[in-house]
């Protein structure tokens, strides 16, 4: 989501510091999970721990979205926001059949965070090149 106004400055402001924390929550729960033996509480709060940043990636988009002005960047936002969920839902649904028959192994839930980020950047990208296509843009 490259946008040169106001929102998409905060945006950037906002994303590249959740982002790092998710990195640093990331290395050290695991870091912790694997060099000790938590139980109980603490076994809870490093396992959660990374996903906090994520649910906090998810409020910025969010915000983003509400404070852009410009009509035709949340347009093109909300048309990549719907292309990563159609993403991801048709492969975790396909997956979780395929998963319930024994043919393919349990998928991980933090993985529908990952498959929709990717459909939101797969949609971008046929956008560009749709709009590099017909002109548009010039």
């Amino acid at each position: 989501m490259k946008s040169n106004t106001a929102a998409g400055k905060r945006y950037v402001k906002r994303f590249i510091p959740t982002m790092t924390a998710y990195v640093v929550a990331l290395f050290g729960a695991t870091w912790a999970l694997r060099h000790y033996d938590p139980q109980g509480v603490a076994l809870v709060i490093l396992s959660v721990l990374p996903a906090l940043p994520i649910i906090g990636v998810i409020g910025v988009m969010g915000l983003y979205l509400v404070e852009e002005k410009d009509e035709y960047v949340r347009v093109r936002l909300v048309t990549a926001m719907l292309g990563g969920l159609a993403l991801m839902l048709s492969i975790t649904s396909a997956w979780g059949f395929m998963e319930e028959a024994g043919v393919l192994p349990h998928m991980p839930a933090y993985f529908a965070f990952i498959l929709w980020c990717a459909g939101m950047g797969l949609t971008q990208c046929v956008m560009a090149l749709r709009d590099r296509i017909s002109g548009a843009g010039e």
